[in-house]
């Protein structure tokens, strides 16, 4: 019997495949007609929802960055954490997992995407910084804080851990260690924060950066040397017969 599925359902389906499909073979060897054959459907079911295989990762970004400004909302506004706890969990909230998210943002970053990673940037920065600085603003009333333009402070705090930590940017861990040093003293400054409050909470982040690192470091490394030990020496010439 043929399921009927909503709109909205078959949308979400292609777009659920396409993020296996671009996580299992990279988004340039991927095809439209791998997720057709994968869902089953018609060529045109595809074309009615998305013109292009890159319209389909726009609207991939566009859902990643949407549930990452859900996440971020749900730890702001949950009061059971210490506010410096919040603070530094929106902000992970933010960071993408996982194979198929990582290959997603593999492609945002290249260069011909500039304007689709500008567009995701934008969409974050419009909808993370009112939160942050609602956060600020409590954070002035209890008096952990001293900000006098928390909108302000918010994005200048978004657009300073997305350019210091961008996880392409394949930062060693002791760099990673290093600039999140220097992040937690300019931020720290930034909000007219007592000096350490916040490094407990944006060591969590940083750690997990830096185990990151290091796994990224080993697979090169098991990679280079897989490569080695299959390298057959070459040899110059046939032999000749005795």
């Amino acid at each position: 019997m043929r399921v009927v599925k909503s709109a909205e359902e078959r949308k979400n389906e292609i777009l659920d495949v396409a993020e296996q499909l671009f996580a299992e073979k990279g988004f340039d060897n991927a095809s439209t007609n791998d997720i057709i054959k994968q869902i089953g459907i018609a060529r045109g079911t595809l074309y009615h929802h998305f013109s292009s295989k890159e319209d389909i990762l726009d609207a991939i970004v566009e859902r990643i960055t949407r549930n990452g400004i859900a996440r971020a909302r749900a730890i702001i506004s949950n009061t059971d954490m210490p506010l410096q706890e919040r603070l530094t969990g929106a902000v992970l909230a933010l960071n993408i997992s996982g194979e198929a998210g990582e290959e997603v943002f593999e492609q945002i970053h290249k260069p011909q995407n500039a304007l689709l990673h500008q567009k995701m940037q934008e969409r974050l920065l419009g909808g993370v910084v009112p939160l942050i600085a609602a956060l600020i603003e409590e954070g002035n009333r209890s008096g952990i804080f001293e900000s006098e333009y928390p909108a302000e402070a918010a994005e200048m705090i978004m657009i300073y851990a997305s350019a210091a930590f961008d996880e392409h940017l394949d930062l060693k861990a002791e760099e990673i260690e290093r600039k999140g040093r220097a992040f937690i003293l300019h931020i720290e400054r930034i909000l007219g924060a007592e000096e350490g409050i916040l490094r407990e909470a944006i060591m969590k982040i940083l750690l997990r950066q830096m185990k990151s690192a290091e796994r990224k470091k080993a697979g090169t490394e098991k990679e280079e040397k897989q490569r080695r030990t299959h390298r057959k020496p070459c040899r110059e010439g046939k032999r000749s017969d005795p």
